[in-house]
């Protein structure tokens, strides 16, 4: 798949979750998965990051109103999300950097 830059980021929450049980399977290029988060009490445009079925964390809060408006719609399939970057030497908010493309239609 190809798309159309739409935002990168670091991982947000990377040392709640579970990324530490799959970090030495995470490569550049890994595809990841999003997920609204409807009942997060904290961000309702809350949107999750999944490898496989291992949440890693979040999409910052900066970056996730436009993401999770077309997740909420059904557009589940219009994102392309890619590791762009590993630092295992950073703090674990900075550990993984993430791109979201849009993926084109062809």
């Amino acid at each position: 798949m190809t798309g159309k830059h739409l935002s990168h980021f670091d991982l947000a929450g990377f040392s709640y979750y579970d990324g530490v049980t799959v970090f030495n399977e995470l490569k550049i290029g890994s595809s990841l998965r999003l997920a609204v988060e409807p009942t997060n009490a904290y961000d309702p445009h809350a949107v999750e990051i999944y490898f496989g079925d291992t949440k890693l964390g979040y999409v910052p809060r900066s970056n996730n109103r436009v993401i999770s408006k077309f997740l909420n719609l059904g557009y589940t399939d219009l994102f392309e999300v890619l590791i762009n970057r590993i630092t295992p030497d950073a703090c674990p908010e900075g550990q993984i950097g993430v791109v979201v493309r849009i993926v084109e239609k062809k």
